[in-house]
Order: C-alpha cells, then structure tokens, then sequence
C-alpha cells in the first residue's frame, strides 16, 4: 500500500477531509498502475486504440496522473513512462484521423509535455517531448491553414474542431505555451497561429453571429446531434470559453498582439449577454442570435466543466484578471459561487460533466463551491468498484480508468485536494481543462 507521507498543506480543505481525498487518490492510482489493465478497460484495444492510448478516456490521462504522483513513490514515475510507452504503441498502429490533444499524437504529446515537469527525472522522455512540440505546433498550423482556405473560399462560421479544446486551437495552443514555458523553441510557430487565429475569430462578425458561430450541417441525420446544428457554443470544452481561457493564458504570460484585449473583452461580453440567470445555455441558437431573443431553451448541460457555469466562471475570471476588467472576472466568481448552494445540471462524479469538474474549476476561486463538490465526488468512491467511480453518460454507469471521464481525473483532483506532495511546476495538471 502505497501512502502519501507527509503532505504539503491543502488550501481548501480541514485536515480529515484532506486525508480522506489523499487516500483515495492513492487507491485508485495503485488500481491504475497496470497499463494492460488500463487499456483492456478504455475499450477494446484491437478496435479502438485510439480511446485506450487518448486523454480522455485511456492511457495518456492514467499516464498524467501518475506522473503527477511520482514524487510520492518511484512506482508512479515508472508507471508513467510504461503507460506512455503503451500508448504510443497504440497511437502508432492506428492509422490517421482528426486530433487535438485529447487523441492520437496530440494526446501523448499534451500528457508528456505537461507531466514531464511533475517527474524526478524527465530527461529520457525528452526526445518524445520534442517530437510532441513538433507535431502539435504542425497541427496548429495545418488546422490554421484550412480555417484561412475557408475564409477566403467564402466560407462562414468557424468548424468547432477548428477552435475547441479537445480537437482544436485552444487545447493544442495551451500545451504549446506550456511547452514554449518549459523551452521548446519548436513551439513558437503553432503557439503563434493558434492565437492570432482564435483572436482574429473573436473579432469577426457575420451580422449578429459571433466568429465561432457554427452553420448547419448538410447531412440531415446530424440536426439532431446539439453540436452539429446553427447556433454559437458558450462551454469551455466546445465552445468560445475555452478560447478566452487560452488567451488569457497568453495574457500572463506576455504573449501578446494587438487588439488581445479587445479580442477577449469581445468574447466575454457575448457570453455575458447570453447568460440565464446563474448559468449558460450549451449553445446560442440562429434564431436567437438574429431576433436578440434572450431566453435561450437550448437542451444541455448547464453547470459543468465541459459547459455551463463551473468552466465558464472559471474562464471569465481568469479573463478579467488578465485584462483587467472587474466586470468580467465578477461575474465569473458569481457563477462559480452560486454554485455553492442550489441545485446542478451534471451528471457523475467525473470531470467532465461531473462533480469533479466543478470542484477544480472553483477550487482556487469559491471554496464552498470547490467543498462542496469534493465532498460529492468522495462520498461515491465505492472500493469495491475496480477503479472506484462509475461515470455517468446518458443512463449507463461504467467504471473508467480515464482522465476527462474516469478515475484518473478524479484522483488528479483529489490528489491536490489531499495535498499529495508534488513539486512545483511552470503549467498544473489541469492546464489540458484549460483551467490554468
């Protein structure tokens, strides 16, 4: 049984809570250490390798955690690079597809560039880390590439792979300013056009329609599916949030152009406009953008990370501050506090669409919000489960080992909750939730 020793004072918690989270972390890491176990779990590796090695469900986000927890025991740090190594392995034998940095390269390269800094030693990761840096600065520039084509073919809108977190700009641009923090010279370039891309879509209009704003899909079948039909997202996971989160990642850290300020000022003053009372509609639909129709009946999530209050408030504050604007960085800290003591849009325990989310989203701005959703995600750890957490999506309940939908994140979360010793680090974990 692997323990904690002794942690490093938690800001959020009292001492027993504190204990309580650390224990937990541990248990669910020491079930994930297995990469065969992890990968068997994430699904069928023979058919989908890219879910068992990506970060959001595999091999990438279990490597992410351990490395995380490798200053407590060297059987984390080697964890780390075994699952790493499994993941390439699966990467490598997939084939291509569209990826930002929660699958294929991107999801190993994002999980080695941000966990290398939390490793006793990183130096043999650091060829693979150079290569990552490479292939996501490409990414950036291709995916930059085909926006630029559209534009000038006429077309309208932004493709949401183009800007997201998970496939696109903002997620890719986040861990290559982390990785530019950590000096990799070969993150410049995508860094760069991931930036002046998602700033320059901030900053156009089509009418009442923002920059993100997504035209109707021509295949039929897809207007049912919220993501694909006429309207504007607001979330972090998919929407203009987590654009606003990488620019004012950029912010601090002197990345600057001209017209930043205005770019995001822009972009948090459409999501104020479009705020329901203590939370946000998933997305703004054509008809309400054109008619100024300010009750939004969207279905959705409305208080999670991926989209809602939870990630948004945490966008708008880190915005505010980096520019600034009290107004912004206000209202933000208003939406994660009403949290605190009404009911939520979520579903789970994980970080996604779950109590986790919502608890790292608050943790360093509401502390009632961030205790409160601790205490939900501890009081559903069942031992008997074989990672702990059952996720929950759309009726079913099964037991992840992953990072956006299963154990890893929850034990990430809880593992700073305990205050389970690490070192410091240039860019946290939850950098990847655009969360820091």
């Amino acid at each position: 049984m692997i323990t904690a020793g002794v942690p490093v004072d938690p800001a959020t918690a009292d001492r027993a809570t504190a204990d309580r989270a650390a224990a937990q972390a541990l248990t669910a890491a020491e079930r994930l250490l297995d990469p065969v176990a992890v990968r068997d779990a994430a699904a069928d590796a023979r058919i989908l390798p890219l879910i068992c090695s990506s970060l959001s469900s595999g091999l990438a986000g279990t490597a992410l955690l351990h490395a995380r927890l490798s200053a407590v025991d060297s059987a984390f740090a080697e964890a780390a690079g075994q699952h790493w190594a499994e993941a390439v392995r699966l990467v490598t034998a997939s084939g291509s597809g569209i990826y930002g940095i929660y699958g294929g390269p991107g999801a190993v390269a994002a999980s080695m560039i941000i966990g290398a800094g939390y490793l006793p030693d990183p130096s043999p990761y650091r060829e693979a880390i150079t290569r990552g840096v490479r292939w996501l600065s490409d990414r950036a520039l291709h995916i930059a590439k085909l926006h630029r084509n559209h534009v000038a073919a006429g077309g309208v809108g932004t493709h949401w792979h183009t800007f997201d977190v998970i496939n696109g700009l903002a997620g890719i641009g986040r861990v290559l300013l982390a990785a530019d923090a950590a000096g990799h010279r070969d993150a410049a370039p995508g860094l760069e056009v991931a930036r002046d891309t998602l700033l320059d879509m901030m900053l156009i209009c089509d009418g009442p329609r923002p920059g993100w704003w997504r035209p109707p899909p021509q295949h039929p079948a897809a207007i049912a599916d919220p993501h694909n039909t006429d309207g504007a997202n607001t979330g972090v996971a998919h929407g203009v949030a987590g654009p606003l989160a990488f620019l004012a990642a950029c912010e601090r850290a002197g990345l600057t152009r001209d017209r930043q300020h205005e770019a995001m000022r822009a972009a948090a003053g459409w999501l104020l406009r479009w705020r329901s009372g203590d939370n946000w509609p998933p997305q703004v639909m054509a008809d309400n953008l054109a008619g100024d129709m300010r009750v939004v009946s969207t279905r959705g999530r409305r208080d999670a990370w991926c989209y809602g209050a939870a990630g948004i408030g945490r966008a708008l504050i880190v915005a505010g501050d980096a520019i600034g604007d009290e107004t912004i960085s206000a209202a933000g800290h208003t939406a994660l506090d009403s949290l605190a003591d009404r009911s939520w849009d979520t579903e789970g325990p994980t970080l996604c669409h779950g109590a986790a989310g919502v608890a790292q989203s608050a943790t360093r701005d509401s502390g009632a919000t961030a205790e409160r959703a601790a205490e939900m995600v501890m009081a559903e750890f069942d031992p008997g489960l074989r990672f702990g957490w059952r996720h929950s999506d759309k009726g079913t309940e099964p037991d992840q080992p992953g990072l956006l939908i299963g154990a890893a994140g929850i034990a990430l979360l809880l593992a700073d909750l305990g205050g389970v010793a690490a070192p410091a680090v240039t860019t946290r974990w939850d950098a990847v939730l655009l969360l820091s």
